[in-house]
């Protein structure tokens, strides 16, 4: 918030822009009291870059093998469970906030300083389960020091073919995508907006730029989605979203 709070109020002339996410752009309007800008008002859309699933992954001894399977088991045993994540209203944090509540589970949380830290002691089975983003998860269930669950969307991601989705596996219409963007500071002039978009775009349609972001877990943004417009609307309605889901939860931060 703090890297996206300097590019709000920086000059207007294309020489600042921030690479913002779920996070910066949708999540913590809501999370914090007091966020230190406006994500719909304050910057000039560019352009989507990436969409990312977030993954359930559990410690590789749990006692599940699938998503229901895990839901059963949490169930019956929730209040000796901890769940980790990389701080409180955090990407990861919320993910697990609305599955814990879409399973029905009331488990404890252990909020970290960072997600090295979660995912470390996930792997030494002090924690029992959490949802980071993919590319965090990807490198550990290659690995097999941990075990994979469920992918939180509704379908397969392409970059983890192999893993079920919740909704395939029981939870209709449940979906959690992340996501980043290119910003820039409000009314930064269209000519800048373009060139910088333009360049996004042949960015991304390089074979080595795709292949690098499947290779981490991310998945492609197709071509419809990568106008300014598109993104423009795209955070509104993602504000709006969490708004509803952070105040329901009532996970918020000073």
């Amino acid at each position: 918030m703090i890297g996206a709070s300097r590019v709000a109020k920086a000059a207007a002339d294309g020489y600042q822009f921030v690479i913002g996410n779920v996070g910066t752009h949708a999540q913590n309007q809501f999370v914090y009291r007091k966020p230190l800008y406006d994500a719909v008002r304050d910057f000039t859309p560019v352009g989507l870059v990436a969409d990312q699933s977030l993954v359930l992954i559990t410690r590789k001894d749990f006692p599940a093998a699938g998503l229901r399977e895990f839901m059963a088991y949490a169930k019956a045993n929730q209040d000796k469970l901890r769940y980790g994540s990389s701080g409180a209203g955090g990407s990861n944090h919320l993910a697990c906030v609305l599955f814990n509540a879409a399973a029905g589970l009331d488990v404890a949380h252990v909020p970290y300083r960072g997600g090295s830290q979660a995912m470390q002691d996930l792997i030494a089975g002090r924690l029992d389960y959490q949802c980071p983003s993919g590319p965090v998860a990807l490198p550990q269930i290659e690995g097999r020091t941990v075990k994979a669950i469920a992918l939180l969307r509704k379908n397969r991601s392409p970059s983890m073919p192999g893993l079920p989705s919740a909704g395939e596996q029981g939870l209709t219409d449940f979906d959690i995508p992340s996501w980043y963007a290119l910003f820039l500071p409000k009314g930064t002039p269209s000519a800048i907006v373009e060139k910088l978009h333009k360049a996004t775009v042949a960015a991304l349609d390089m074979p080595s730029v795709q292949k690098g972001l499947i290779d981490v877990g991310s998945d492609l943004v197709p071509p419809e989605h990568r106008s300014s417009e598109y993104l423009g609307k795209f955070v509104a309605a993602e504000v709006e979203k969490w708004g509803k889901i952070i105040n329901a939860s009532n996970v918020q931060i000073n």
